[in-house]
């Protein structure tokens, strides 16, 4: 049995991950020696071996529908890209990569749009969640430099966190800190964040402001600090609708900690204004001298594994390579290194805007790389409307199915994770290796392989003839060092020369950070979100993840244990607006704005300011009809960073009642009638919908089995109804609805269609969803890592487990990545006896 060590391609923490293969089975358990994560990882990182299967893979070049051959299928790319060249120019194609890819395929990419096609129209989804603060640190610092590691954060006095709910996004990292305030019960932390999440769990101090009105808070620190009075405590308070008492408190601790760091992420980011949230926020540092030391710094973390690679090689359309700009003599070197004589001269069309360029005929070609923009990009409808009427798509995905996709001319088969070879660059600027441990599968190729290729097709076969992404990384390597005598900070010198051996080898890596080319204060004018109230919209939606799931789920949406914690798209409500509205907790609800509708549950949270709500981004139309929260947010971007405002869309909520809610089980998944409301489920071993409707669909379902010549049983008690479809003794389909959905005993249900009931008894106690022998529920999942139940938990705290280790003792809840410890500490405050104790820390927070 080999080890292999590789890095988890989840958020931008970068945990190092030690990977086996037995038996065809995939196993994973954390590096102990990797400095990111000392062998911690989340429930995500911990199921990584559950998403190695090929269910659902894209495995063979498609072109217009028809399987190929790749060399068919190069070709023709290549005829079609050069028609497109040839007719329009350079600017009528462009890239859209990913912060999934490796540093490898982002530098090929890059290196193909813009030194060889010619046009700088090579943007990415990470456009989508840290390029404002890229522009703030390249304001202030004059060059894209993140000046923090994570040993600052376990070496510090106060640690600031702004719109991060870490313990859900960066779960790992957070555990850090959990495990460094233990260690030094001094260290203070301070929550910024209009919602009381899961972080908020180890907060001393809970800022709940009004959304978007960060930048307020930190200009009036800076005032505090300077000594000026523009922003006074009590106009910042009124400004983000926070108490004077609290903002002052704030004030004191981080003007008299020794040292302090403020880690922040997509709630400061994404904002028509997220350029200068960044800003007010590194200003604070630098006036503070809280800077450039152990334990001190403004931290961008970022939200995908190689965001920070992408940055590096010039993955971003304004940027040029290896921390360049679009500068004569950046634009020289560059040319005089790749041996070019079309590099692109002007920044390209970022995120929105290249989308938007599409959508009015101007871009003729998309090469998309390894992300799912139909889904994951604002206005989604519009991004449809203009992949739909786009002359030529192009993708490279792992995905035979995806929402993009659907709308793609050439498919080309992407290796996957645990396939795939090369580097990738986490938050804190440490170079890992993510190695590849199992065979390519199919005819999939690596990215960088089908971009030097299609690069061939081009007539550029001479600057692209990597037999290795070990030639692609000292490439990189060599361009960051070229003609650099410590001008740019950015330089892997030391990596130049690496042999293939010692690459292969290579262990974390991270990048100094000793020279900063300036320390620059940016003038900030606080400005209020741009979401646009009105008596028709008048609430503000909030978007971000969850603890389980990732990006568009296209992974982690068919790991069945990923789905236990929350299974369908929410939306959390504050409870005087489920009163106001007329919400129910679990009952279903349509959000929807000037631009779509979402159709999800409720949530009714006591941490949700009134007035605001919060729904989750990861759903997409392969897993639910009206479930993509991008439908609804509109296309507003900052005008410095391009980066959409995807935390503040004014939207409305009303309650759905449908006539019934049901559960179908079945072998293969029937084309649902278009009036059926459906969200999809993982499930061991069958295809599972959650299915909800006006119109009666139990006659269709009974058709369409007849159809296949099954046997059909049915049951009918009350408003309940239920059907089994048998085949041979197999049992083929499961059907259970409810005016309100069924309570089912969905591991029974899993099991039948494994190993049929014998008994006549079992057959009648499947067809009511239960089993013979009484089953306890063991509740909604709260610890996905060991499959413990919500009911279990609260019997656990009923007989006497009144803290979160007293539960990890008897039920090992909480004591793998600790993702689910600050619910079980509210399931436990909230326990009768501790009623009046979970007030008093409600109140604190």
């Amino acid at each position: 049995m080999t080890e292999i060590k590789t890095t988890c391609p989840y958020c931008g923490v970068g945990c190092g991950v030690i990977a086996t293969v037995q038996q065809g089975e995939v196993k994973v358990r954390g590096d102990d020696t990797h400095p990111a994560n000392y062998g911690r990882l989340c429930v995500k990182g911990a199921a990584l071996g559950e998403t190695t299967g090929l269910q659902g893979r894209l495995l063979h070049p498609v072109v217009d529908e028809t399987e190929a051959d790749w060399s068919q299928a190069l070709s023709e790319a290549g005829r079609r890209l050069q028609t497109v060249i040839d007719t329009y120019g350079p600017q009528a194609v462009a890239f859209y990569a990913s912060g999934q890819l490796l540093t490898e395929d982002y530098y090929a990419a890059n290196k193909l749009m813009k030194g060889f096609i010619g046009a700088a129209n090579i943007d990415t989804n990470s456009r989508l969640c840290m390029s404002s603060a890229v522009t703030g640190y390249k304001r202030a610092f004059g060059e894209d430099v993140v000046p923090c590691s994570y040993e600052d954060i376990e070496n510090t006095d106060l640690v600031v966190l702004v719109g991060s709910n870490a313990a859900w996004t960066h779960p790992v990292l957070f555990q850090r800190l959990v495990q460094a305030r233990r260690e030094n019960p001094a260290l203070k932390v301070v929550v910024i964040d209009p919602r009381r999440t899961a972080t908020c769990d180890i907060a001393d101090l809970h800022l709940a402001l009004s959304p978007g009105s960060d930048a307020a808070l930190f200009v009036g620190l800076l005032n505090r600090i300077q000594g000026e009075s523009g922003w006074l405590v009590t106009r910042v308070a009124a400004f983000c609708g926070l108490p004077v008492e609290a903002i002052s408190t704030f004030y004191d601790w981080f003007i008299t900690a020794p040292r302090a760091i403020t880690l922040y992420t997509m709630g400061i980011n994404q904002s028509v204004s997220g350029s200068d949230k960044c800003n007010a926020i590194i200003n604070v540092h630098l006036a503070s001298q809280k800077f450039a030391r152990e334990g001190c710094g403004p931290f961008s973390l970022t939200g995908q594994p190689n965001a920070m690679g992408g940055r590096e090689v010039g993955g971003l359309a304004n940027q040029l390579a290896a921390h360049m700009n679009f500068e004569p003599a950046d634009l020289a070197r560059v040319a005089r290194f790749w041996g070019t004589e079309r590099l692109a001269q002007t920044p390209g069309l970022m995120a929105v805007e290249l989308f938007e360029a599409i959508a009015r005929g101007e871009i003729k070609a998309v090469w998309i790389m390894g992300t799912n923009p139909a889904v994951s990009l604002p206005d989604s409808h519009a991004v449809c409307q203009a992949l739909s009427a786009c002359p030529l798509v192009i993708i490279s995905e792992v995905m035979q199915d995806t929402d993009t996709s659907r709308y793609a001319h050439i498919r080309f088969p992407a290796l996957a994770w645990g396939e795939k070879n090369g580097t990738v660059s986490n938050s804190e600027r440490r170079i890992s290796r993510q190695r590849a441990f199992l065979p390519a599968p199919g005819e999939a190729k690596p990215d960088w392989w089908i971009i030097a290729q299609v690069a061939k097709q081009l007539g550029f076969e001479a600057a692209f003839r990597w037999q290795h992404p070990h030639d692609i990384f000292c490439e990189h390597a060599g361009l960051s060092a070229f003609e650099n005598q410590g001008e740019r900070a950015f330089n892997l010198r030391d990596l130049v020369t690496l042999s293939r051996e010692e690459w292969d080898a290579l262990t974390p890596y991270q990048w100094p950070t000793g020279h900063f080319p300036q320390r620059r204060i940016v003038p900030v004018e606080p400005q209020s979100h741009a979401a646009a109230l009105q008596p028709l919209y008048p609430l503000v939606l909030n978007t971000g993840r969850i603890r389980d799931q990732w990006h568009t789920m296209t992974r982690t949406g068919y790991v069945p244990r990923l789905m236990e914690h929350i299974a369908e798209p929410v939306v959390s409500v504050s409870p005087r607006d489920a009163a106001r509205y007329r919400l129910e907790e679990g009952q279903l609800a349509r959000l929807s704005s000037a631009r779509g509708v979402m159709v999800c549950r409720v949530n009714i949270h006591a941490g949700q300011r009134e007035g605001e709500l919060f729904a989750p981004m990861h759903w997409n139309r392969c897993f639910a009809r009206q479930g993509a929260v991008n439908a609804l947010v509109e296309s507003r971007c900052d005008p410095h960073s391009g980066q959409p405002e995807s935390k503040q869309t004014a939207v409305r909520i009303m309650p759905w009642q449908p006539a019934w809610q049901g559960e179908l089980y079945a072998r293969e998944l029937p084309a649902l009638p278009v009036f059926i409301h459906w969200w999809r489920k993982a499930a061991r071993g069958v295809s599972r919908l959650t299915l909800a409707g006006d119109k009666p669909l139990m006659a269709w379902l009974i058709s369409e089995c007849h159809s296949h010549g099954w046997t059909v049983q049915t049951a009918e008690t009350g408003g309940r109804s239920s059907l089994l479809a048998w085949h041979d003794g197999a049992l083929m389909l499961g059907f259970w609805q409810n005016e309100r959905l069924p309570a089912l005993a969905h591991a029974v249900i899993e099991d039948a269609f494994v190993r049929p009931p014998a008994q006549l008894a079992e057959r009648h106690a499947l067809l009511n969803g239960q089993s013979v022998q009484a089953r306890s529920d063991e509740g909604r999942i709260i610890c996905s890592c060991f499959g413990v139940g919500e009911n279990l938990i609260r019997q656990a705290i009923t007989e006497g487990c009144h803290s979160a280790a007293a539960l990890g003792a008897k039920l090992r809840c909480g004591t793998n990545c600790g993702s689910c410890v600050p619910e079980l500490n509210v399931m436990i405050q909230d326990f009768p006896e501790n009623a009046l104790k979970t007030e008093n820390i409600s109140d604190s927070r």
